[in-house]
Protein backbone atom coordinates (compact mmCIF):
# COMPACT_ATOMS: atom_id res chain seq x y z
CA UNK A 1 0.00 0.00 0.00
CA UNK A 2 1.33 3.47 -0.65
CA UNK A 3 -0.16 6.53 1.09
CA UNK A 4 -0.23 10.32 0.88
CA UNK A 5 -0.91 12.79 3.93
CA UNK A 6 -1.02 16.60 3.27
CA UNK A 7 -2.42 19.88 5.30
CA UNK A 8 -3.36 22.76 4.31
CA UNK A 9 -4.97 25.76 6.93
CA UNK A 10 -7.85 27.95 5.89
CA UNK A 11 -9.15 31.19 7.62
CA UNK A 12 -12.54 29.98 6.98
CA UNK A 13 -14.38 28.44 9.55
CA UNK A 14 -14.99 24.39 9.64
CA UNK A 15 -18.41 24.95 8.82
CA UNK A 16 -17.43 26.55 5.43
CA UNK A 17 -15.07 23.97 4.57
CA UNK A 18 -17.32 21.35 5.23
CA UNK A 19 -20.29 22.86 2.88
CA UNK A 20 -17.83 22.90 0.08
CA UNK A 21 -16.39 19.42 0.71
CA UNK A 22 -20.45 18.28 0.88
CA UNK A 23 -21.11 19.72 -2.47
CA UNK A 24 -19.60 17.35 -5.04
CA UNK A 25 -20.94 20.78 -7.92
CA UNK A 26 -18.33 23.22 -6.06
CA UNK A 27 -15.13 20.94 -6.76
CA UNK A 28 -14.38 22.20 -10.09
CA UNK A 29 -14.20 25.69 -8.48
CA UNK A 30 -11.53 24.66 -6.12
CA UNK A 31 -9.48 22.02 -6.96
CA UNK A 32 -7.66 20.35 -10.10
CA UNK A 33 -11.00 18.22 -11.29
CA UNK A 34 -12.27 19.73 -14.37
CA UNK A 35 -16.05 18.59 -13.79
CA UNK A 36 -18.49 16.78 -12.06
CA UNK A 37 -20.23 14.03 -14.32
CA UNK A 38 -23.66 14.43 -13.05
CA UNK A 39 -24.84 11.32 -15.59
CA UNK A 40 -22.23 8.84 -13.99
CA UNK A 41 -22.69 9.83 -10.49
CA UNK A 42 -25.21 8.68 -7.60
CA UNK A 43 -26.94 9.64 -4.99
CA UNK A 44 -25.85 13.18 -5.28
CA UNK A 45 -28.12 15.34 -3.39
CA UNK A 46 -29.75 18.42 -4.98
CA UNK A 47 -29.06 20.93 -1.70
CA UNK A 48 -25.56 19.98 -1.84
CA UNK A 49 -25.47 18.04 0.82
CA UNK A 50 -24.67 14.44 -0.51
CA UNK A 51 -24.72 11.59 2.03
CA UNK A 52 -22.98 8.29 2.91
CA UNK A 53 -23.57 6.18 -0.10
CA UNK A 54 -23.48 8.96 -2.90
CA UNK A 55 -21.31 7.81 -5.40
CA UNK A 56 -19.48 11.23 -7.28
CA UNK A 57 -17.88 10.57 -10.09
CA UNK A 58 -15.38 13.04 -11.25
CA UNK A 59 -13.38 14.18 -15.04
CA UNK A 60 -10.00 15.63 -14.71
CA UNK A 61 -8.68 15.77 -18.18
CA UNK A 62 -10.36 12.67 -19.86
CA UNK A 63 -10.12 10.44 -16.60
CA UNK A 64 -13.04 9.91 -15.09
CA UNK A 65 -12.92 8.66 -11.46
CA UNK A 66 -15.69 7.25 -9.13
CA UNK A 67 -15.74 7.83 -5.00
CA UNK A 68 -18.44 7.07 -2.55
CA UNK A 69 -19.03 8.81 0.35
CA UNK A 70 -18.67 6.19 3.18
CA UNK A 71 -18.89 8.61 6.68
CA UNK A 72 -19.72 12.26 7.51
CA UNK A 73 -18.77 13.10 10.46
CA UNK A 74 -20.32 16.68 9.94
CA UNK A 75 -18.01 19.65 10.05
CA UNK A 76 -14.93 17.13 11.56
CA UNK A 77 -14.46 14.32 9.24
CA UNK A 78 -15.34 13.31 5.53
CA UNK A 79 -13.87 9.94 4.32
CA UNK A 80 -14.62 7.90 1.00
CA UNK A 81 -13.06 4.96 -1.35
CA UNK A 82 -12.65 4.95 -4.39
CA UNK A 83 -15.01 2.73 -7.05
CA UNK A 84 -13.61 3.24 -10.29
CA UNK A 85 -10.35 4.61 -11.13
CA UNK A 86 -8.25 3.47 -14.22
CA UNK A 87 -4.45 3.82 -12.46
CA UNK A 88 -5.77 2.68 -8.38
CA UNK A 89 -7.39 -0.10 -6.47
CA UNK A 90 -8.23 -0.39 -3.06
CA UNK A 91 -8.26 3.64 -2.57
CA UNK A 92 -9.71 5.19 0.90
CA UNK A 93 -9.18 8.90 1.87
CA UNK A 94 -10.03 10.89 4.43
CA UNK A 95 -10.81 14.83 4.73
CA UNK A 96 -10.07 15.76 8.89
CA UNK A 97 -10.65 19.25 9.56
CA UNK A 98 -9.66 20.78 13.02
CA UNK A 99 -10.98 24.35 14.29
CA UNK A 100 -7.63 26.60 14.97
CA UNK A 101 -7.32 28.93 18.05
CA UNK A 102 -8.07 32.08 15.61
CA UNK A 103 -11.36 30.18 14.47
CA UNK A 104 -9.90 28.84 10.99
CA UNK A 105 -9.55 25.50 9.64
CA UNK A 106 -7.04 22.85 9.59
CA UNK A 107 -7.23 20.48 6.95
CA UNK A 108 -5.63 17.13 6.85
CA UNK A 109 -6.15 15.00 3.52
CA UNK A 110 -4.75 11.67 4.02
CA UNK A 111 -5.33 8.53 1.92
CA UNK A 112 -4.01 4.62 0.88
CA UNK A 113 -3.86 2.82 -2.53
CA UNK A 114 -2.41 0.71 -4.47
CA UNK A 115 -0.76 2.08 -8.12
CA UNK A 116 -1.62 -0.25 -10.81
CA UNK A 117 1.18 -2.36 -12.02
CA UNK A 118 3.88 -0.61 -13.22
CA UNK A 119 2.50 3.18 -11.90
CA UNK A 120 3.58 3.19 -7.90
CA UNK A 121 6.81 5.14 -8.30
CA UNK A 122 4.89 8.00 -10.43
CA UNK A 123 2.00 7.82 -8.15
CA UNK A 124 3.90 8.29 -4.79
CA UNK A 125 5.15 11.57 -6.66
CA UNK A 126 1.88 12.16 -8.31
CA UNK A 127 -0.46 12.14 -6.12
CA UNK A 128 1.37 13.80 -3.27
CA UNK A 129 0.75 16.70 -5.34
CA UNK A 130 -2.30 16.37 -6.63
CA UNK A 131 -3.66 16.11 -3.38
CA UNK A 132 -1.32 19.33 -1.67
CA UNK A 133 -3.03 21.11 -4.69
CA UNK A 134 -6.52 19.99 -3.49
CA UNK A 135 -6.42 20.52 0.07
CA UNK A 136 -5.08 24.11 -0.94
CA UNK A 137 -7.38 24.75 -3.06
CA UNK A 138 -9.71 23.72 -0.71
CA UNK A 139 -8.26 26.42 2.22
CA UNK A 140 -7.55 28.79 -0.51
CA UNK A 141 -11.36 28.94 -2.07
CA UNK A 142 -13.15 28.54 1.66
CA UNK A 143 -11.89 31.48 2.89
CA UNK A 144 -11.76 33.79 -0.40
CA UNK A 145 -13.53 36.93 -0.29
CA UNK A 146 -16.13 35.16 -2.64
CA UNK A 147 -18.25 32.26 -1.39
Amino acid sequence: MQSYDVTAESPASPATVWALLLNARSWPAWSRVDALETAASQGLSADGRDAVGATRAFRTGKTVTKERITALEPERRFAYEGVENPAMADYRAAVELRETSGGGTQIRWHGTYRARRGMAWFFQWYLRRFMQDMATGLADHAGGPAR
